[in-house]
């Protein structure tokens, strides 16, 4: 006898299924830093949970991504890797854990993927990574590419924000991430036409984020999604204001505290 429900139970996203998505649907991904969030989000039924090196500036309160450590990215990664049951989990490699060789970025994302549980790592470039790329493929190591305003070069660009016009050389890193084994690229802060044009012309699904509705999925940073920052570019909808429900919620506590209506009687032991 076969269990009906399970023909309902949907399908746990790895990465073939991911890969194979472009062109027969839209891929969601969100961030996630920890056990309960991820699950939560895992619950809701994203596709795909991003472990981000913005956790520096999300959980850390830096200004920029650079100060992220592996270290730090390992211990973020298990924690979603250990809540999530259908998700597919990706772990950015940090700042300077891939760029000095091929070889240092293997280790690194062995060390991911072995200490973490994560299905995938993603790094930020396409022509200039292409090596350790392919090298990631060749140890059978999924790896995600990421064109368009990387933050980790942000001291390159000068910005966080600044939009990459340059059609040429965005698709150039796509095409070469694409060849070297990349199996999804995320486009930041692109403009849509150009967007439009890397999706067409590449084989594996585009992860878009400022870079319009042509791609093959979104992703954004779950606390801005939610409304639990203040940052709003423009590229971000705001699906909640969470910011104002737990201000109004704690508030709430602190005052029945001081003015001594709770605990009441329904919420103490006798």
């Amino acid at each position: 006898m076969t269990d009906s429900s399970s023909e309902k139970r949907p399908q746990t996203i790895n990465v073939p299924r991911f890969a194979a998505a472009k062109g027969q649907r839209k891929l969601s991904m969100v961030t996630a830093y920890d056990y309960l969030w991820a699950g939560i989000y895992d619950e809701a039924g994203v596709d795909s949970i991003l472990v981000g090196d913005s956790l520096g500036m999300v959980v850390q309160g830096h200004k920029t991504t650079l100060p992220v450590t592996l270290e730090q990215m390992i211990y973020h990664g298990e924690m979603v890797a250990r809540a999530v049951k259908r998700a597919l989990v990706i772990v950015d490699l940090p700042f300077m854990t891939y760029q000095v060789s091929p070889a240092q970025g293997v280790e690194n994302a062995g060390r991911i993927l072995k200490e973490t549980g994560a299905a995938a790592v993603k790094l930020e470039g396409g022509v200039h990574q292409a090596a350790t790329i392919r090298a990631l493929a060749e140890a059978d190591i999924p790896v995600m590419a990421h064109v368009g305003m990387r933050p980790q070069s942000v001291n390159k660009f000068g910005a966080m924000s600044k939009v990459q016009r340059d059609e040429e050389l965005l698709l150039a890193d796509a095409k070469a991430a694409e060849a070297a084994g990349a199996f999804g690229i995320v486009l930041e802060l692109i403009p849509r036409s150009i967007a439009g044009k890397i999706t067409a012309e590449i084989s594996i699904p585009t992860i878009g984020i400022g870079a319009g509705p042509e791609c093959d999925g979104q992703v954004l940073v779950s606390c801005d999604m939610l409304g639990l920052s203040g940052f709003q570019p423009r590229f971000l909808k705001k699906y909640a204001d969470l910011r104002s429900t737990v201000i109004t919620a704690t508030r709430d506590y602190v005052r029945e505290v001081s003015d001594g209506t709770f605990p009441d009687a329904a919420h103490s032991h006798e």
